[in-house]
């Protein structure tokens, strides 16, 4: 006889590429670019983001209007994924501030046999309305977690 036991799993397989988004060079101009990553998981999950100013792309002296969205390849239905439902819950297929990104949790439902997810983080940096930021090179970090909520 053999025998093993396979524990409840949530392990993203890395961390995100850098995201670098090509210059802003006018006042309407909003560059948007994106990175993928997978989730390996036996479990339902939800994901969300950090809301504080790191997620914000900023300089020393200026700050960017910054902006998500979310993607993920499956449909909690036929294979991982979130449901449309859920989609539409926490609103990850709208361009949303980074202080109210994902305010509302990506609730992602397992499908047995399928045990991985692609998730698609997107960014997007505009000047703020009437005015352009000063010259320079803004960072932000986003930090999205996943977190276990039942098998």
């Amino acid at each position: 006889n053999i025998s093993v036991t396979v524990n409840t799993i949530l392990e993203w397989a890395g961390n995100f590429t850098d995201i670098t988004l090509t210059a802003i060079s006018a006042q309407a101009d909003t560059p948007d670019a994106n990175e993928t990553q997978t989730i390996y998981t036996n479990c339902d999950f939800e994901i969300d983001a950090d809301q504080t100013t790191t997620a914000q792309l900023s300089s020393a002296t200026d700050t960017l209007v910054t902006k998500y969205k979310l993607a993920d390849d499956g449909d909690g239905s036929t294979n991982t994924g979130a449901t449309a439902g859920a989609e539409t819950a926490s609103g990850i297929a709208t361009w949303t501030d980074y202080n109210s990104f994902l305010s509302t949790a990506l609730a992602v439902t397992h499908v047995d046999t399928d045990g991985a997810v692609v998730i698609t983080l997107e960014v997007q940096a505009s000047n703020p309305a009437g005015e352009v930021a000063d010259a320079g090179s803004y960072s932000a970090t986003q930090t999205l977690t996943a977190s276990w909520t039942s098998d």
